[in-house]
């Protein structure tokens, strides 16, 4: 009897430790499942419409050169979403060196880009395979669904970023510098188009005519989304439903410039005002808790002078970075050959509290900056950082309801 008892308790115990083996092999399956829905591009859609976005996905990306080699499409069986990350290990967040990447053969498009009055010229600019990358990279979450459930929603997504860059390449706007800002007056009226203008012009004009504007970082990165946005739908996809869907979200309230980014954007301020909470951007969104160095091009992003003695001087609260791909952000008034580097944008806002707001006046103040200090200031301020931990990204328009604006 006694025999029979151990073993029947060792069959017991046996069948335990295999049962609790397999919970803990599940468990770490759907966290691996998990883990890689949290990243890359998603398609959360109904069943019957999968096999098209895989079909579909798999000839964009051969278009864009991007061989299977370099991702992984998985379908999680529990909540059949379909997701595409690249090959690269869970904690790789970083996209700044993509363009860098053995294997990745990431190059340069070149668009044809209007001016008024005068002839389009020609610009190179992050190659449509880059933004690809970028989102499929660890480190954030982009979701397609409802009527997103379309590869061409990517596309449109796609090129609505490089269009964005684009427009940012060569820049050369006058710094106020603490003045008040100066528009072309016969385009605009401060930031709203003069009575008779219609938008699409006033907006060409600002890039065409850009020594008569004199404007700070916050208006030069509005007028660039802005821009970027109607001419998108108007001229690249001829879309002018939705060209003129765009024309009138933010002319709604008679002022095209303001309240592009939700609200929410700006609560860490000081002096945040609490009506602003909640308020849907007419034409950008916040996408949270993404990775530092992960930035897609065509992303807002906000980085912050965290120096109590030089955060309150005008124009020096923060920095608006807009990324332009191949570890480059935005330089609107041409200080430094059109574009910085994550490096030198992050050492720039850093420098403001050596008093170095002219890097030829104030060179003698600068503090060198080492890799491990570059890594600190890219963490979120909360952190010790700098970068605040959001995105601010364009809406997918077409192919989503767009929230509700308060009537003016």
């Amino acid at each position: 009897m006694r025999h029979l008892l151990l073993s029947y308790r060792r069959a017991w115990w046996a069948v335990w430790v295999m049962t609790l083996g397999l919970l803990l092999a599940g468990a770490a399956c759907a966290q691996a499942e998990a883990k890689t829905e949290a990243d890359g591009i998603a398609f959360d859609c109904a069943p019957p419409s999968i096999p098209a976005i895989q079909v579909g996905m798999g000839r964009y990306l051969a278009e864009l050169g991007i061989p299977p080699s370099l991702y992984v499409a998985t379908r999680n069986p529990q909540t059949g979403v379909l997701n595409y990350a690249l090959r690269t290990s869970a904690d790789d967040h970083n996209t700044l060196d993509l363009f860098q990447r053995p294997g990745y053969e990431v190059g340069q498009d070149t668009v044809m880009l209007p001016r008024l009055h005068r002839p389009p010229e020609a610009v190179q600019t992050v190659s449509k395979k880059e933004i690809v990358l970028a989102l499929m990279q660890h480190g954030r979450r982009t979701t397609f669904s409802g009527a997103a459930c379309d590869v061409q929603a990517l596309k449109d997504h796609v090129g609505l970023r490089q269009n964005i860059v684009a427009w940012t390449e060569h820049l050369h706007w006058v710094w106020p510098d603490g003045g008040s800002a100066q528009w072309h007056t016969r385009y605009w009226r401060k930031g709203t188009p003069t009575p008779g203008q219609p938008l699409h012009t006033a907006l060409l004009d600002a890039f065409t005519h850009q020594d008569r504007y004199t404007i700070g970082c916050y208006t030069a990165t509005k007028l660039v989304l802005l821009q970027g946005i109607i001419d998108f739908y108007r001229r690249v996809k001829e879309d002018p439903a939705t060209w003129q869907l765009v024309t009138q979200r933010v002319q709604l309230d008679g002022d095209p410039l303001v309240h592009i980014e939700p609200g929410d954007m700006w609560q860490f301020e000081e002096d945040f005002d609490p009506s602003e909470q909640d308020r849907p951007g007419k034409l950008m969104r916040i996408q949270e808790n993404v990775a530092p160095t992960n930035f897609v091009p065509g992303d807002w992003a906000y980085m912050v002078n965290t120096d109590p003695h030089t955060h309150h001087k005008t124009g020096y609260e923060g920095s608006n970075a807009l990324y332009l791909g191949r570890n480059r952000f935005d330089d609107y008034f041409n200080d430094h050959d059109h574009a910085y580097s994550y490096e030198e944008k992050l050492g720039e806002v850093f420098q403001w509290r050596n008093g170095v707001f002219s890097r030829s006046r104030d060179a003698d103040k600068i503090q060198p900056l080492n890799a491990q200090d570059i890594q600190k200031l890219g963490l979120k301020p909360v952190q010790g950082g700098l970068v605040k931990g959001y995105r601010v990204v364009p809406y997918l328009f077409a192919f989503e309801q767009l929230p509700a604006m308060a009537n003016p």
